[in-house]
């Protein structure tokens, strides 16, 4: 329960409105259902004609501050109630009394049922309300957590988190949350009830209770562990299903339908085995408190009548039934708050693997005091080291790039290049050295600044299922369609767009998928355009690409990096032949730098790669 009463304090706070209110109806509706179950012992004395005892009236005589008074309270209410019902069956008859009670019986059940259902309702806007605040604060986290924690995290796991952890907390903590709150008073109250009638009998109830909790929270212990083991099962399968749906032209010109179908199959089998055994345990409860609850209801019977059979007895048989209606009453709470606990050990299951991403640590923040950022003069990459686990990535890279100037970065695969544009925006932050522009390090900046600065065109144009007008305009506030017109002309991509069914409102389907290769490429330029930075990063901007898209997005490309600062990571050698400089990388470190003609008369790197693309 220490794990639940902490998930409770990080997200019930919003809502204590609800929470009090709720504590409320269900107190009121406790003591209503109490005093219900009173008229049950008149409407027996009357039907057996079993109380042949005289009550007489007794004076209110109200004094809160008096404890002898409190003391006094339950019998005088007891005798006057008496009175009151003896009276009415002597002044009228036996039937007239039955109606009455009946009537006091049915309108206290109505006003109870009002409290039952308004404690409901004040239960809703926290149930609702916790699990949107938790979808929230995963996409908030999500958005902030630095690249390197997707490196290690699969893409489908965390969407399984999102939405079946999700759905498990709200099925399974949130809606026994009622129960949680709700139970516990009705057993309270009852048992204060079951107090006062006979203490002895009840001292049965509170050595029983216990015992019997006991062991439905062993069962629910080991229901925790394989929840989470089903969950992280979950988890994998759908990764896999995310799998399948980004690769399934590589699956398909493979011919590897059988092998993902069966790799799917065994991981399905294996979590239908683990839930199996989760389900099998949680019918568990059920029958368990219903074998536990009838033995102790036996237990009191013998005890309660036994108090009955003897010549001192403290209880009589119409207020040892009524005793006998009460704790039935509290055994149905205490089978609820038993189901509760195992419905909390899944959620709690679930809320583990979700803080896995809520409680991740960012290494990549803002500073506390931060310093305005701005190009005037040049970038500077000073002695810059870097590394993702234990081999070091860069190793000591010094660049200059003044502003205006093109840049490219060459080198084979794995050389480098990307991270050491990466660092630039703070996808990752260096492990020595310092990035800084016009003297500031970008790290003593707001992230929100930093990227301000820069517009990325990738290998990959990464657009969203939307409208051509809501990809340009993505990331630009306050934007007009005049605005988005002249960047997609500029990037060569208007005629096309306007040619489309609805024009810059036709949707353009799953990352683009109803567009080819270089028109998307052409979005995610006007995107750029649109965006108007001083920094312009091309990372393999025209390597997907057929000659004709490559004509078209190099043309776009061109008029995009004029009057800009753009650093190049360029795999085709043909489209930085004009750069003002070209750094040749390998193995982490530039190990060549100039301009093409220069780089190409050295006879080194680079004219080995000249000569393998001229290949």
């Amino acid at each position: 329960m220490k794990d639940l009463f902490r998930i409770l304090r990080r997200f019930i706070p919003p809502y204590k409105k609800y929470l009090i209110l709720n504590v409320v109806f269900n107190v009121l509706s406790a003591i209503l259902n109490l005093f219900s179950f009173v008229v049950i012992i008149p409407i027996l004395n009357i039907l057996f004609k079993i109380d042949d005892k005289v009550y007489t009236f007794t004076d209110w005589n109200i004094q809160p501050a008096n404890w002898e008074w409190w003391k006094s309270a339950p019998e005088l209410i007891k005798d006057n109630f008496f009175w009151y019902i003896t009276n009415l069956v002597e002044s009228n008859d036996a039937s007239f009394a039955l109606i009455v009670l009946g009537l006091f019986l049915v309108a206290m059940t109505f006003i109870k049922g009002g409290a039952m259902y308004l404690s409901f309702f004040t239960m809703i806007p926290i149930r609702t309300g916790v699990v949107r605040d938790i979808r929230n604060q995963i996409v908030q986290k999500i958005t902030q957590l630095p690249l390197g924690f997707f490196s290690e995290e699969r893409k489908g796991d965390i969407i399984a988190r999102v939405s079946g952890d999700v759905n498990e907390i709200e099925t399974s903590i949130m809606s026994s949350l009622d129960m949680l709150l709700k139970n516990p008073i009705l057993i309270t109250i009852y048992l204060i009830g079951m107090l006062i009638i006979s203490w002895k009998l009840t001292l049965f109830v509170f050595i029983l209770l216990p015992i019997a909790g006991h062991i439905m929270g062993k069962v629910g212990k080991t229901l925790k562990r394989k929840s989470l083991v089903g969950q992280e099962q979950w988890g994998y399968l759908m990764s896999q299903v995310e799998e399948t749906l980004s690769g399934l032209r590589i699956i398909k010109a493979f011919n590897a339908e059988k092998k993902i179908r069966k790799r799917f199959k065994e991981s399905n089998e294996t979590f239908r085995k683990t839930t199996n055994k989760i389900y099998m345990r949680q019918q568990l409860a059920h029958p368990m408190s219903e074998f536990l609850g009838t033995l102790t209801i036996a237990i009191v019977l013998w005890y309660g009548g036994s108090l009955i059979l003897s010549e001192n007895s403290t209880i009589d048989a119409s207020t040892f039934i009524y005793y006998l209606v009460i704790f039935y009453s509290l055994i149905n709470p205490a089978k609820d708050l038993s189901k509760a606990s195992y419905a909390i050990q899944k959620g709690l299951a679930s809320m583990e693997r979700i803080d896995k991403i809520l409680l991740a640590e960012t290494d990549i923040k803002d500073p506390i005091n931060p310093q305005k950022i701005a190009l005037e003069k040049q970038i500077v990459y000073n002695d810059v080291w870097f590394k993702y686990n234990n081999d070091w990535v860069l190793k000591g890279i010094n660049l200059v790039i003044s502003k205006g100037q093109t840049i490219a970065l060459v080198g084979q695969s794995g050389s480098g290049k990307s991270t050491l544009v990466d660092l630039l925006p703070r996808f990752y932050d260096v492990s020595e050295g310092s990035i800084t522009i016009d003297g500031t390090d970008i790290r003593n900046a707001t992230l929100y600044d930093l990227r301000g600065l820069m517009g990325n065109v990738n290998q990959e144009a990464i657009l969203f299922n939307d409208t051509f007008f809501n990809n340009i305009a993505f990331g630009v506030d306050n934007v007009t369609q005049e605005e988005v017109e002249e960047a997609a002309k500029i990037a060569n991509a208007h005629d096309f767009i306007i040619a489309s069914e609805e024009g810059y409102n036709t949707n353009i389907g799953d990352r683009g998928g109803k567009l080819s290769g270089g028109q998307r490429q052409r979005i995610s330029i006007a995107r750029a355009i649109l965006k108007n930075p001083p920094i312009l990063i091309l990372d393999e901007a025209t390597s997907a690409l057929d000659t004709e898209s490559e004509r078209l997005v190099q043309q776009a490309l061109e008029n995009l990096m004029r009057n800009r600062t753009t650093i190049v990571i360029a795999h085709r050698l043909s489209t930085i032949r004009n750069a003002d400089q070209i750094c040749v990388m390998h193995e982490g470190e530039i190990v060549e730098r100039g301009k093409h003609e220069e780089l190409f008369l050295l006879g080194g790197y680079y004219k080995k790669l000249c000569d393998m693309q001229s290949f």
